[in-house]
């Protein structure tokens, strides 16, 4: 069966706002893939942080549908161009949220602390020089500065903070990123992991990939902390040779 989602036609635009592409396609992808599981995970609120053109929270909606009723969806973005096409896509398709402009979730931390159900985020992840990260207008969506990592590492904490205890994060990734150490700082903060959907395009390799709370990694986590482990090279070394077989990117829970 075919959901429908943001149709591109609908789909506003700016010249100084990122318009769909692949890594966009590739998210709303992934949440159509994980439909089944975002139905029956019920949430409450849902946001998107960078929301551009509104592609992909205007499609999260859509997916969700009247099956879902009564979520909330919240979406912000540091460029305002985009919060202004963000909501024109919305009412072009006949949707709300509350659209705020705002670096991240600046100003959200207290108010939204561990509400978050479900977090989409295409970050910037294109690695670039470092000050080239957070410029006005369109070079604010892609511009990832080493590694393409810099606004990566600023969303991990904040999501952890804002996700609710059953909240999911989903995140689109690219190889120069280094998913392997994304999956692992998550995993400091007791998250689990897995690759939802993972496509290769003429100019890179995305990853989009899937974080929830695991109260065994939450707890081999504070354990760890604990112990105060004077080693923590060799923990990373068996990780990264586990990898492979992806116990990071487990699929733990068939509803996960």
């Amino acid at each position: 069966m075919t959901y429908r989602i943001a149709q591109i036609r609908r789909v506003s635009s700016h010249p100084e706002v990122y318009e769909p592409c692949d890594d966009s396609f590739a998210l709303v992808d992934a949440l159509l893939a994980d439909r089944t599981n975002l139905l029956e995970h019920h949430p409450a609120l849902c946001m998107e942080v960078g929301c551009g053109s509104g592609y992909v929270i205007t499609s999260l909606a859509l997916i969700l549908g009247q099956e879902a009723q009564g979520i909330h969806y919240l979406a912000t973005d540091i460029n305002p161009h985009a919060v202004r096409v963000t909501q024109e896509t919305l009412e072009a398709h006949g949707l709300h949220a509350e659209l705020i402009n705002t670096d991240i979730a600046s100003g959200l931390e207290k108010s939204l602390a561990g509400m978050v159900d479900v977090m989409v985020v295409n970050p910037p992840y294109v690695p670039t020089p470092e000050d080239e990260v957070g410029r006005d207008g369109i070079m604010s969506s892609w511009a990832g500065g080493e590694n393409g990592r810099s606004v990566i590492n600023k969303i991990l904490p904040i999501a952890d903070n804002l996700l609710s205890d059953k909240g999911w994060l989903y995140m689109v990734t690219l190889t120069a990123n280094n998913p392997t150490q994304v999956c692992l700082q998550m995993r400091e903060l007791g998250f689990a992991s897995r690759i939802v959907v993972q496509r290769s395009t003429e100019e890179e390799s995305l990853h989009v990939i899937k974080f929830w709370r695991d109260i065994d990694i939450q707890a081999e986590a504070k354990e760890t902390v604990t112990m105060n482990k004077t080693g923590p090279s060799r923990v990373m070394e068996s990780l990264l040779s586990q990898f492979p077989r992806l116990p990071l990117w487990r699929n733990g829970n068939n509803n996960q």
